[in-house]
C-alpha cells in the first residue's frame, strides 16, 4: 500500500499534515500553517526535498532518542519524525520518507 499525506486541522484551527507510510504509521508531521494553501504548499516541499539527502538533519534529543527533520532550501524545517529508539530506526524512517513522500496521495480530512 502506498503512503499518503493527511491534512487535519489542530484544536487551534490551524492546518498540519501527516505523511504516513503504506502501513499507517506517522513517518513525518508538519509544523501547523494558518490556511491549507500553505499547507499544500508544505506537501509539495516534501515532495521536491525528500530526496535530498542533505535536506535530513539527523538529530538526537535531550532522552537519547533518535529523530530528524526534513528542511527547505532556506533551512526552515517542513516536517519533524517521531522518535526511534535508535539510529537504525530513524535511518528506515527517513528511507520510508524518501520512498513515500514523491508518490503520495493527499487526504484532506478538513474538506
Amino acid at each position: 500500500m502506498a503512503g499518503k499525506f493527511e491534512i487535519s486541522k489542530r484544536s487551534n484551527g490551524e492546518f498540519q499534515f501527516n505523511l504516513k507510510a503504506g502501513n499507517g504509521q506517522v513517518i513525518l508531521t508538519s509544523e501547523g500553517y494558518s490556511a491549507k494553501a500553505s499547507c499544500s504548499n508544505g506537501i509539495e516541499s516534501v515532495r521536491r526535498n525528500s530526496q535530498d539527502d542533505a535536506r535530513f538533519e539527523r538529530k538526537t534529543a535531550s532522552n537519547g532518542k533518535f529523530f530528524f527533520n526534513l528542511t527547505a532550501t532556506n533551512g526552515q524545517t517542513i516536517g519533524s519524525s517521531q522518535m526511534y529508539a535508535d539510529e537504525g530506526g530513524r535511518d528506515n524512517g527517513i528511507a520510508s520518507v524518501k520512498t513515500n513522500a514523491p508518490d503520495a496521495a493527499v487526504d484532506d480530512q478538513t474538506a
